[in-house]
């Protein structure tokens, strides 16, 4: 008997037996996950705003509109590429200047996909001028605003009085400018009158309180701040 080992590793007698087509095609194959638009869109924004969820991006603006919800919408552009650009109104009243066309800015916010859409688009928070002269554009504009609402026409100018009898302060009262002020007109002019309006000067209420305290001050009708 011979010895298995003493045979050759493939003898011409032997028969080499491929499997039949069939057989291949019952290999199993990798299972396909199919996406609806829908659930491709939301895969798509999720991924953005996981690593795009805080992003800087400098460009100029285009097609700025103040919609009647008072939210902004603009477009953010290089001389290659375009970026829809969508700013809350709650974000859009702190800013400094008024956005137009043609401004170059610098945009913080948040990278998300309009589904309705499937555009991505910039979700802003915070938009400044670029460059020297972003405060001086800010000043202007405000200037030129209060310009054109009569703020500054001479005949709404009233001469103050050298001596004054009675000195209204329209502040908070828990800010460091009225003990600043209180300690700056005892030593000038201990005989004024003060009258103290307190009113909130920070956030979203601080205008109406001002304006508030400012019309108690001149009818004398002095009221704390609505809590």
């Amino acid at each position: 008997m011979s010895d298995l080992f003493d045979r050759p590793f493939e003898d011409e007698d032997d028969e080499i037996v491929h499997p039949p087509p069939s057989a291949v095609d019952r290999q199993p194959t990798a299972v396909r996950r199919i996406f609806s638009v829908s659930d491709l869109t939301v895969a798509v924004r999720d991924l953005l705003e996981a690593h795009l969820f805080e992003v800087w991006v400098e460009g100029e603006l285009s097609n700025c509109k103040i919609w009647n919800t008072g939210h902004l919408y603009f477009t953010l552009k290089d001389d290659r590429s375009q970026l829809r650009g969508f700013m809350f109104r709650s974000s859009l009243r702190y800013l400094k200047f008024k956005p137009t066309d043609g401004t170059r800015v610098i945009a913080r916010g948040k990278i998300t996909v309009y589904e309705p859409k499937g555009e991505y688009q910039l979700v802003c928070e915070h938009l400044e001028p670029q460059g020297r002269g972003a405060l001086q554009l800010a000043f202007e504009q405000l200037k030129e605003r209060l310009q054109r609402e009569g703020l500054f026409d001479q005949a709404r100018k009233r001469p103050l009085p050298a001596l004054p009898r009675k000195i209204g302060v329209v502040t908070s009262l828990e800010g460091a400018a009225i003990r600043d002020i209180i300690k700056v007109l005892q030593r000038r002019y201990a005989n004024a009158h003060v009258v103290i309006a307190p009113a909130r000067v920070q956030g979203a209420e601080a205008a109406p309180d001002i304006a508030r305290a400012s019309a108690g001050c001149r009818r004398g009708l002095i009221r704390p701040p609505p809590p």
